[in-house]
């Protein structure tokens, strides 16, 4: 398993589990580690020359280690920080040469329109998947808050771009609750498959997983956070996976580096939630291949 971890805010410096892949990429070809640090205009926005700065670290990196996100090669876990940078699954599936389904864990849909002149932002970079991704066939979007659907829906109506909706699929917090048999027992047979509105999945599937679609007492976050649980994440992934090619994995969420506790967690607890949270998804991502 090739596993990439761009590190954007020092978040990782907490975790002994990703410290130990920073001390192993100095040796590894199956391991790299990327310094986004010092690259401006990233937070929460991720403007031109930053996709540029960003891109050229990655393709630097990968004519280094002789390694590729091309078809047929292993596929990569992606690993970037908190939540603000989500919008790198837009940049990896960027990379993408080949038909797949994208199947996002989050408990908001990262759909909005820009607000910004069309710049790439955690909050829209799904919609940028959809409007330029030529071989994303549809995307199921598992975990998301209820209420946040509708205010999707309403903007895109109100954008005049509703129609990109036909490829969308949402799973609601709610509905993932009731129905978790139903989602997570769909198999590559099905004509018609069972997720919200009969989206027919492709036989290749990218993951992209910010944690804030779990409850807080399996991740800290810098966002407000949804309730599922770490085994019905793992089990809907492997019941999706059975019988098609995982092109990638994305994994984000971490806690904000200015982090000082809440009434949920303390810094330190934080940190050990996280920290063994990226062990396990990395443990179970390998097992399936």
């Amino acid at each position: 398993m090739f596993i990439t971890v761009q590190d954007f805010t020092g978040i990782y410096d907490y975790q002994p589990f990703m410290q130990e892949l920073r001390e192993k990429a100095a040796n590894s070809t199956d391991i790299q580690w990327l310094d986004c640090s010092k690259i401006i205009g990233t937070d929460c926005y991720c403007d031109d020359d930053a996709i540029k700065e960003i891109n050229e670290l990655i393709d630097n990196a990968e004519r280094n280690s002789g390694s590729s996100n091309c078809a047929g090669a292993a596929p990569r876990i992606h690993f970037f920080d908190n939540g603000n940078y989500h919008y790198m699954s837009k940049l990896w599936t960027d990379r993408v040469q080949e038909p797949f389904s994208l199947i996002v864990f989050d408990h908001h849909p990262d759909m909005q329109p820009p607000r910004f002149g069309g710049i790439l932002s955690c909050g829209g970079w799904v919609k940028e998947v959809l409007d330029n991704n030529k071989f994303v066939q549809n995307v199921i979007i598992i975990g998301v808050k209820d209420e946040l659907v509708e205010i999707v829906r309403e903007e895109l109506s109100q954008s005049g771009e509703a129609g990109i909706l036909d490829k969308v699929t949402f799973v609601t917090e709610k509905q993932f609750l009731q129905e978790i048999p139903a989602f997570a027992g769909m198999t590559c047979n099905d004509s018609a498959m069972s997720v919200g509105n009969n989206k027919s999945l492709s036989s290749n599937l990218y993951f992209s997983i910010d944690k804030d679609a779990l409850a807080p007492a399996y991740a800290a976050t810098n966002w407000d956070q949804g309730s599922l649980g770490t085994e019905a994440l793992k089990s809907t992934i492997a019941r999706l996976a059975a019988g098609r090619k995982i092109l990638g994995i994305d994994i984000c969420g971490e806690r904000s580096r200015d982090f000082e506790g809440n009434e949920q967690h303390s810094v330190q607890d934080a940190d050990a939630i996280n920290n063994e949270l990226n062990r396990e998804l990395v443990e179970f991502f390998t097992s399936l291949q």
